[in-house]
């Protein structure tokens, strides 16, 4: 689960004190378990400055705590304030940002194109797809798997995310589909030929990111007219 540390201070030495966070940034370079990191400035006392520090984890928080850099750090940053700063420690319970990212995630995933997480990261074990092309749910990270197989073996492909609109834990995502018949589908032998499809996807995330449902609505019906598959109704 992701976690925030709010870093609440007041000092009249601003200047100095942002020299000193570059300052730690540098010395803990690829040490540093931060992920992201605002340094914001109240509108009504110049002087009250609150950082907001954003962690894959709690656990990753206190690994880096114990880092020698960050204690050198928070001595000088000590003496550097009006009065001792104090600490807020969050545990994100919703994070839209996370989830938009963690679905896009999931469209690379499943064309198989560019440097990606893995499935592990990104893909909650117990997945659960609705399809209405399918008879039955695909539920679990293996079946997962072998349907996305079914579309590779059957076409080179990449998707577009045109929109994505985020509720909650929901992510509702409008994309298109483009490909080329390179291989077998549903009986169809590879044609060779580039082909579309538009489609929206509502995507559940849990907690830590990770996709755990999701609902497809698609034009496969135009997929598979673009194949040839499909008579031209008594024409």
């Amino acid at each position: 689960m992701t976690f925030v540390q709010l870093i609440d201070c007041k000092t009249r030495r601003f200047d100095e004190m942002n020299r000193l966070m570059d300052t730690w940034v540098e010395q803990a370079k690829g040490h540093r378990t931060a992920t992201h990191s605002v340094l914001g400035k109240d509108r009504a006392d110049d002087s009250h400055f609150i950082e907001i520090v954003e962690f894959p984890s709690y656990e990753e928080a206190l690994r880096n705590s114990s880092l020698p850099e960050t204690d050198k750090i928070f001595r000088e940053m000590v003496a550097l304030c009006d009065e001792m700063p104090t600490f807020t420690d969050l545990d994100v319970v919703r994070d839209e940002r996370l989830y938009k990212s963690s679905v896009r995630n999931l469209f690379g995933l499943l064309a198989g194109k560019g440097e990606l997480p893995s499935w592990d990261e990104v893909v909650a074990e117990n997945y659960h797809d609705h399809d209405p092309a399918n008879e039955q749910d695909v539920i679990g990270m293996d079946a997962m798997r072998r349907e996305v197989e079914m579309w590779r073996s059957g076409f080179d492909f990449v998707f577009t995310i045109e929109d994505q609109i985020a509720d909650v834990d929901r992510i509702c995502t409008r994309w298109t589909w483009n490909g080329t018949h390179t291989g077998d589908f549903m009986g169809i032998p590879a044609t060779g030929r580039q082909v579309t499809m538009t489609g929206m996807t509502i995507h559940r995330c849990r907690d830590d990111g990770k996709v755990a449902e999701g609902w497809w609505q698609y034009d496969r019906l135009g997929l598979m007219a673009q194949l040839g598959a499909l008579d031209p109704l008594g024409l």
